[in-house]
């Protein structure tokens, strides 16, 4: 038989990155995964013979507290008839000292995402293993006393300034148990993760023969309860489906424009932007290394998907009538079966959009589905709502590398609508050659308007918010936390008289992308939801079937451009910082674990912690690569990219890790919904490729019914807070960020807050 595992997960962010590990280390083996808590020992027991052993997976917490290790203490308790070879990591090595007579203790010198040298003796699971670099992720430490019956394989020695010597490895003097306390899953471990773990399964194979143990046949039983083996891909990614496209397919028609010299403004002001009344969505490159950029061309019938989370109905409106469908389940599977029915072909490979969903999808929405019960007692008629998508069947696509402008629709003998538009747009290139460049626009004369009164700014409270970074820092030495990324928003209300004078949606797009030019760039009026979005970071895209990859790029580190700040200079910054990279490889180790979770063994880290220069900053940014094995036969490839972006909201690098208990302690030290910021904005094609990007350095409103004497926007912005976070350094960071936006609305602020 070949070997199975049994992997418990202490809902952590980095358990699928160990399962692919056990599975390079161990060809050939099966493993389940189950959480802590969800199966009672007196029933797990009884099915452990049919398990070849077990690994304790890292987790957040203490392993004092039963809540946070749940059966992983009656595991070190197993009789010796019922015993089998247990591996724990980080949580599962301090659970098995403490159980059997250690100490626990507070580091005095975090490590969170270091890298160590780990001293070893070269014998049993370090035999031949060499130099070992290992990544860390502890606040909490276990300590021999010298009478336990266990004994130390290895250590790190962080020098008495920090925390002297700290134990790294134990093994069990009589019974079949190690365990590590660094993360030998982790991308940047060197030497001491997959070479440990075939020698701990050397070993395993050593005691099991030695006690003639045996495992037990695999029987279906056992797999209704524990579930299928890892991985497991989702049914709807591996249907079969016809190799050519059939009679139920849509067909793109495109029009090619070659080398016209537009200007994206001008282009969007000729396709009415500037009817406040009307939707209007456009995803724009608007800085290098962007380059295509989306208009969508929305008819008065073009539907529009709205959903709040725990609604059991979504609504699609199309122009006045609203229909309501139930749910019946999961809206990410409701919205699988609706662009399933969407499918089309014949569009320019050369472009990534065809058509299809735009919009926006909440914080919240991925918040809920980690922990449903994190939801507040307020309004929810007020909020904007977790998903707001328009299905776009007439778009212009823009290609700033060729210079070529492709206009395309799904809708049947549309070629009336193609014509006049490729004229249009022919017309507006020669009007930009001309007159038009002398000529300002009705929205550039606008700007010239002058307003009595001027918006207000209300920051966050300095006081509070520094007290929640020290909030934070406290979770972080407990154990709980990694990670924390803690926001807070800023309020700016608009009179009226300014709205109508200059300071409508869209001039405060235009300016914000003058003063901040992003890569990731949208402007999405998506009634009743308004957002300008000038975002450096790109979360997921996925590419067009067949070749079906999924890649992310996380942003942690950055240095704003300036006298003298050259590339050396960011380098030095970025990557000669132990705590930007610590952060950044927290978030990759974080998304290599949500990818995993996807589509199985293969995932890649193509990129890490490269400096990369954007228009107005230096960004430390890493980049993470997925795909389905190779013999899977894909639906099309459809599915793939909504199921990835199901599971990886929301986005780690707004969150910390581990995600799902980060999200709970922000959502208590926050003390509101984020909403619209640090959720994900973007397109889902009918083609099955998608680009999703976070919706940070934005503003965005949501407009009430009737007429408002003050249009209030949000601006949200934080910083990912560590043990090596100074409060007063990350008050200024949060400031600087929502100073890329604040000038948009010609305004300065009060710095003190």
């Amino acid at each position: 038989m070949s070997p199975r595992i049994l992997l418990i997960d202490s809902y952590d962010s980095f358990t699928y990155n160990l399962a692919a590990l056990c599975r390079k280390a161990i060809p050939g083996c099966s493993i389940h995964i189950i959480k802590n808590d969800a199966i009672p020992f007196t029933t797990l027991s009884k099915l452990l013979p049919h398990f070849s052993a077990i690994i304790v997976g890292p987790g957040p917490g203490s392993p004092s507290n039963i809540a946070d290790i749940g059966v992983v203490r009656d595991i070190w308790k197993l009789s010796s008839s019922s015993l089998l070879p247990v591996f724990g990591v980080c949580l599962g090595l301090q659970s098995l000292v403490l159980e059997f007579g250690g100490t626990l203790k507070r580091l005095n010198v975090i490590k969170h995402g270091q890298i160590s040298n780990i001293q070893h003796g070269n014998t049993g699971i370090y035999k031949n293993v060499g130099e070992v670099y290992a990544v860390r992720y502890h606040s909490l430490h276990v300590v021999l006393n010298g009478d336990e019956p266990l004994q130390a394989l290895a250590w790190a020695d962080d020098g008495k300034e920090e925390n002297g010597k700290v134990l790294m490895a134990v093994k069990h003097m009589s019974k079949p148990f190690w365990a590590v306390q660094y993360h030998p899953e982790s991308v940047r471990t060197e030497g001491g993760g997959e070479d440990v773990v075939r020698n701990w399964w050397r070993l395993v194979g050593v005691w099991s023969a030695m006690n003639g143990r045996e495992v037990q046949p695999w029987r279906s039983e056992v797999e209704e309860v524990v579930g299928p083996a890892w991985p497991h891909i989702h049914p709807s990614l591996i249907t079969s489906q016809p190799s050519s496209p059939t009679s139920e397919y849509t067909r793109v028609s495109t029009r090619v424009i070659e080398a016209l010299d537009l200007d994206i403004p001008t282009v969007c002001e000729s396709l009415g932007v500037e009817e406040d009344s009307k939707n209007f969505v456009m995803l724009e490159s608007a800085a290098q290394p962007g380059r295509f950029t989306i208009i969508g061309c929305l008819c008065a019938s073009s539907p529009r998907i709205m959903y709040r989370r725990g609604e059991e109905k979504v609504c699609i409106t199309m122009g006045a009538e609203e229909t309501w469908f139930d749910v019946d389940g999961s809206i990410w599977t409701w919205l699988e079966n609706y662009m399933r029915d969407k499918k089309a072909f014949g569009g320019e490979n050369s472009i990534p959009f065809w058509g299809g969903l735009i919009g926006f999808l909440s914080y919240e929405l991925g918040v809920h589905s980690l922990s449903p019960s994190l939801t507040r007692n307020s309004e929810r008629s007020g909020e904007h709502h977790d998903i707001n998508l328009a299905f776009v069947e007439r778009s212009i696509v823009m290609d700033s590398t060729t210079g070529r402008t492709f206009v395309q629709s799904t809708l049947p003998d549309d070629e009336g609508w193609l014509s006049d538009t490729e004229t249009q747009l022919q017309r507006l290139a020669t009007l930009s050659a001309t007159e038009e460049r002398s000529v300002p626009t009705a929205s550039k004369r606008r700007r010239t308007v002058e307003s009595s009164t001027s918006p207000t700014v209300i920051l966050p409270n300095r006081e509070d918010y520094i007290d929640g970074i020290k909030r934070a820092q406290e979770f972080l030495y407990s154990g709980d936390s990694y990670e924390l990324c803690l926001t807070a928003p800023t309020r700016v209300r608009v009179p009226s008289e300014q709205q109508t004078s200059g300071s409508s949606s869209w001039q405060l797009y235009r300016t914000l992308r003058q003063r901040n030019p992003a890569p990731h760039s949208a402007y999405l009026r998506l009634h009743p939801s308004t957002i300008v979005c000038s975002s450096p970071e790109r979360f997921l895209s996925f590419s067009r079937p067949p070749q079906g990859m999924c890649q992310l790029r996380p942003i942690k580190g950055t240095v704003r451009k300036g006298p003298g700040i050259t590339r050396a200079v960011a380098e030095e910054a970025l990557i000669g910082s132990v705590k930007e990279v610590a952060e950044n490889l927290m978030i990759v180790d974080l998304i290599r674990h949500d990818l995993h979770s996807v589509v199985g063994d293969d995932v890649e880290v193509k990129q890490f912690c490269a400096v990369e220069e954007y228009e107005t900053v230096w960004q430390l940014v890493s980049v993470i690569e997925g795909r389905l094995p190779q013999d899977a036969e894909l639906d099309n490839g459809n599915n793939l990219g909504w199921q990835v972006l199901r599971h990886s909201l929301p986005p780690g690098s707004m969150t910390g890790a581990p995600k799902k208990r980060s999200v709970e302690i922000l959502h208590g030290l926050e003390g509101q919904d984020r909403g619209v910021y640090s959720g994900v904005f973007g397109y889902w094609c009918v083609g099955g490729g998608s680009d999703w990007s976070v919706t940070i350095r934005s503003c965005f409103k949501y407009e009430s019914k009737g007429e408002e004497e003050v249009a209030e926007w949000t601006l949200g912005a934080g910083g990912a807070i560590t043990a090596l976070s100074d409060p007063e350094s990350e008050w200024e960071e949060m400031l600087a960020k929502v100073e890329s936006v604040l000038p948009a609305f010609g305004v300065g602020h009060d710095r003190r807050g």
